[in-house]
């Protein structure tokens, strides 16, 4: 059997939606809590899919894990040094920060290839070169899939990133705060996810300073205790609904976000015609008054146009008046939903890395694949604006990511089921 979402489309939305807290920085701070030496509360849990994978693999290491509603409470005095190779390690990319959470804590850590969506080649060498620059041991067995990281004592290294990886910057952070002596990563990515994680390592009693800048200095220390942290509202989200507003509503206030955090969506926006008003940490957005403009986007780091809107975009696109493009430099193979929004009508040429999309074109409802998070994504603002029904697959991707949205949208006024199929 598999689990389907059907929408109905036509449904024009209005009303408040609240955004969760952010899934990107969720699955960096659950494995950086395991560094403290006491409890660890997180409040703003999002509910999908990859935090129940992160607490199967917690309770591995042996670490006592409860979650009420959207907090989670982690101890991990009692955990212990176990190999990270089970099935639930391919259940999320995220998993590899356990890389450097436990070579920070204790200088060892065996664990499978990382799983996640697939977006093309997404290598870890960053992250590997950070780890060796402090004094790891590195072996990969071929049979296993698994990486084997060991150092008799972790020291700190200046460390030059040849791309401003997210993931490197963290799992180098975590492998660096307990280190002997100062790390610095230079080259450093500046995400808000970024911030969000060193907010909770500097609580927790690490010394780091530089965040949110190229380069981050890092002076070791013996010690992290407990803490408590609330996680930051869900940029990546809290755009999803911006565009759905765009895309199918007549008046939707999007609450709980950093306007900050979404400047360059919020700029590409506007260009094409969409009214908004921002009110504090609330974004208000109004229905198309007149035929949408095409534009031109290139995804960049941050703070430029991030990968994980321009699929969700791209739908958008599909109805503005004229030929836009995407140019991906991220992740170049991250155009599987334009297949999939062409079967429901839309008109996308795709080259490598790159996308043209020429509207207005009238989608309809059908059954279409999530090949990945954010492709869900884009597909279900699809149904929402398309003629009929439209059945999603595969919306395990979907529940990777989004915490609850059936419910959001359903309260917004869209018409959505789900239901389960033979596969």
């Amino acid at each position: 059997m598999s689990k389907v979402i059907a929408i109905e489309g036509g449904y024009k939305l209005n009303g408040t939606v609240r955004i969760s807290g952010a899934k990107n920085a969720t699955v960096a701070l659950i494995p950086a809590a395991v560094l403290a030496d006491g409890p660890v509360e997180i409040l703003g849990v999002p509910e999908i899919s990859d935090v129940e994978a992160l607490a199967i693999l917690l309770r591995e290491l042996n670490c006592d894990v409860s979650i009420k509603g959207d907090s989670i409470r982690l101890d991990p005095s009692q955990m212990e040094d176990i190999p990270l190779v089970s099935d639930a390690v391919n259940k999320l990319r995220a998993s590899y920060y356990f890389m450097g959470a436990l070579l920070g804590k204790y200088k060892r850590v065996k664990i499978k290839m990382p799983g996640g969506c697939y977006l093309g080649p997404r290598p870890i060498d960053l992250h590997l070169k950070g780890f060796k620059a402090l004094g790891a041991n590195i072996t990969y067995d071929e049979v296993e899939e698994t990486y084997l990281l060991e150092a008799d004592e972790l020291v700190g290294h200046s460390i030059y990133l040849d791309f401003a990886s997210v993931g490197a910057t963290i799992n180098i952070l975590l492998a660096a705060v307990k280190a002997k002596g100062r790390t610095i990563i230079e080259n450093a990515a500046k995400e808000p996810e970024i911030i969000d994680v060193t907010n909770l390592l500097t609580k927790m009693g690490a010394h780091i300073r530089g965040v949110g800048t190229d380069t981050i200095t890092i002076d070791g220390v013996e010690h992290l205790h407990g803490t408590f942290h609330e996680i930051i509202p869900d940029r990546i989200e809290a755009g999803t609904f911006l565009i759905i507003a765009a895309a199918a509503g007549e008046k939707v206030i999007v609450q709980n976000v950093i306007p900050q955090h979404l400047e360059a969506l919020i700029s590409k926006l506007k260009e094409m015609g969409v009214q908004m008003d921002v009110v504090g940490d609330s974004i208000i957005v109004y229905g198309p008054q007149k035929p949408l403009k095409p534009v031109h986007v290139k995804t960049q780091i941050y703070p430029g146009f991030a990968t994980d809107l321009q699929q969700p975009l791209t739908t958008l696109l599909t109805q503005a008046d004229g030929k836009s493009s995407v140019k991906e430099t991220i992740y170049i193979e991250r155009f599987l939903h334009c297949e999939q929004l062409n079967k429901m009508g839309a008109h996308i040429d795709v080259d490598r890395a790159s996308s043209a999309i020429y509207g207005p074109t009238k989608l309809h409802g059908a059954r279409v694949q999530a090949t990945d998070l954010r492709c869900g994504a884009a597909l279900i603002i699809a149904g929402l604006i398309g003629e009929g029904k439209t059945e999603i697959m595969n919306v395990y991707h979907i529940d990777r990511g989004y915490d609850n949205i059936d419910q959001k949208l359903i309260t917004l006024g869209a018409h959505i089921t789900r239901y389960e199929i033979d596969a």
